[in-house]
């Protein structure tokens, strides 16, 4: 899990500006909390890049994808974005019951926005992450999650995608079959 944080032991910085600007300090101290409460894991195949787990707590970014990449000389960190991402979007799904595209466009401007927050380039983030979506995309899933959350999935109708992910998670009862028989 990544071990940046704003104030891990300072006391709070009173901001010069109204607390309702964004600003990069708000972001972090709010990332912090996510970070606080989830667990990360990048031990398994996951399309798309990241996903959650079905309760939340478990943030799971794709093995392949790399933790950092080089923007202007710097290394940015990448974790911390797709865990707020993720986090943002699994509370928007399950708390208000919005439909997966709704939840991922207000997650990815918040992504977006702590990408900026840091000073890194979005368009340079972004190029970064669409390389390796290509190439994960396209790759034979192996070891997915047992407990991955398919409603993404299954919002966006991808019933191959789904039919991969379930022979790569071993389970003899294949999730489809488990959902239909909870809506019966």
């Amino acid at each position: 899990m990544p071990t940046v944080s704003c104030h891990p032991l300072a006391p709070h910085r009173k901001l010069r500006i109204p607390d309702w600007y964004v600003s990069g300090l708000m972001l972090d101290r709010a990332l912090d909390a996510i970070l606080r409460r989830v667990r990360l894991s990048r031990d398994y195949d996951i399309p798309y890049l990241a996903g959650y787990s079905q309760d939340g707590r478990t943030i799971y970014i794709d093995r392949h994808l790399p933790e950092s990449f080089t923007n202007n000389d710097r290394t940015v960190q990448v974790d911390r974005y797709l865990i707020l991402h993720e986090s943002v979007e699994k509370s928007l799904l399950d708390t208000l019951g919005l439909h997966y595209l709704h939840a991922h466009q207000i997650a990815t401007r918040a992504e977006e926005a702590a990408v900026r927050a840091d000073r890194v380039s979005w368009r340079a983030y972004d190029r970064f992450m669409q390389q390796y979506v290509k190439s994960i995309g396209d790759e034979r899933l192996v070891c997915v999650p047992e407990d991955l959350d398919f409603k993404p999935y299954r919002d966006e109708h991808d019933k191959a995608l789904m039919q991969r992910m379930e022979t790569a998670e071993g389970d003899d009862a294949p999730r489809a079959a488990k959902s239909r028989k909870k809506k019966s």
